[in-house]
């Protein structure tokens, strides 16, 4: 009986492979990337704005992630988008619908180093988010490794490098967003922000769907 329930109970989980690349600029928009090579719908990018007047923006590039991706967070508007994100050496380039951004990615600091020596298989265990959920809010306000999502879903954060970000330039229907500036106030869309200063993780998302029999209701 007791395996029949938990089958009954289990939540399907999705694991999304690749960086997020957190920033804010001095007009007061906030911009978070999540770059995902590998993912249960192939590789994409995708875009969160939150606006300096609280407005959050989700771009993205197909229907399925932007249903998939708004079904996870809060936003205020949905856009879907061509996103073309490129890498060359430490510059990083995207382009999404009306967002041109351009940052560059600083030497690795003590934080990315020993993030690099947790070994990947652990480090991809939810059990390991959430032993590092507290050291990380400790450390980095406003980061939360393990929590809550929407659509009664269950999300976890297993970080495995880190590097600052040291240089950005944005544009945002054609306005230009200003200077590099702190995560200031911390975004809205989840249950946690990303670190206060601007920052690339390399990270694996694991995402836990409603349980199947919920689901089938």
């Amino acid at each position: 009986m007791s395996r029949i329930l938990s089958e009954a109970t289990r939540r399907p989980r999705l694991r999304f492979d690749g960086w997020i690349a957190g920033l804010g600029t001095a007009a007061g928009t906030r911009i978070v990337l999540g770059h995902w090579p590998r993912s249960p719908f192939g590789p994409f990018s995708d875009v969160m704005l939150e606006r300096a007047d609280g407005e959050r923006l989700l771009l993205a590039p197909t229907p399925e992630t932007a249903d998939f991706i708004s079904g996870t967070y809060i936003f205020d508007a949905v856009h879907v988008v061509e996103v073309d994100v490129g890498v060359a050496d430490d510059i990083w380039t995207v382009m999404a619908g009306p967002l041109g951004l351009r940052f560059t990615v600083g030497r690795r600091r003590l934080l990315g180093w020993l993030l690099r020596v947790v070994p990947g298989v652990l480090a991809r265990l939810p059990a390991w988010s959430t032993l590092a959920d507290f050291p990380a809010r400790v450390l980095l306000a406003g980061v939360r490794t393990r929590g809550s999502a929407g659509a009664d879903r269950r999300e976890w954060y297993g970080a495995q490098d880190l590097w600052p970000i040291r240089a950005v330039s944005a544009i945002f229907e054609g306005d230009d967003l200003g200077a590099m500036a702190p995560v200031v106030p911390p975004v809205r869309f989840g249950f946690g922000s990303v670190p206060r200063k601007p920052a690339l993780t390399r990270v694996t998302t694991t995402v836990a769907l409603t349980p199947v029999s919920r689901r089938s209701r």
